[in-house]
């Protein structure tokens, strides 16, 4: 009995815990959560393995007005900073990819794009608005979380950007 009533207080810290850990996946200076995923182009990226580069990951769909809009911004910014280790990615968080297919095909996109058609990673990062935009430092660690985009924001991801390539 003892040891029943011990092992269910057990449980029950253990999923607290594991419950915090999930809640806090994207904290501020903590450890982005790592992963790979394929490319258009048929290349496995891992998260991981940039470390040293800054990553601009951007969570985007198809039916997202201002998605379209960040897009070309997007590519700006890759432009500018990607001789300073600078990476954008792309991530299509849509089940059926076909739509954000059609939805690159009108646009001059350089940067890698990928398909999230699982939502798990859109689940990792605690994605809640299209599009959400993470900036992860060259020691791999959140520093940035965009919700949304409006006009003006690539001037914050750009002061972003300056301050982690500062450091």
């Amino acid at each position: 009995m003892l040891f029943s009533r011990f092992s269910g207080k057990c449980l029950i810290a253990l999923g607290a815990i594991l419950l915090s850990m999930q809640v806090q996946a994207l904290t501020l200076g903590q450890a982005a959560p790592d992963f790979t995923l394929k490319n258009q182009q048929g290349t496995n990226l891992n998260l991981a393995e940039q470390r040293g580069e800054i990553i601009l990951i951007n969570f985007w769909a198809s039916w997202c007005g201002p998605c379209r809009k960040e897009m070309p911004v997007l590519q700006k910014l890759q432009d500018k900073y990607q001789d300073l280790g600078v990476q954008v990615w792309g991530i299509n968080v849509e089940q059926e990819n076909q739509a954000g297919k059609d939805f690159l095909a009108d646009l001059d996109l350089r940067f890698p794009i990928f398909f999230d058609q699982t939502n798990s990673l859109s689940k990792t990062y605690q994605v809640e608005a299209m599009p959400t935009t993470v900036i992860i430092d060259r020691d791999g660690n959140v520093r940035f979380v965009f919700q949304g985009y409006q006009d003006g924001f690539d001037k914050k991801y750009s002061a972003a950007i300056k301050q982690l390539i500062r450091e």
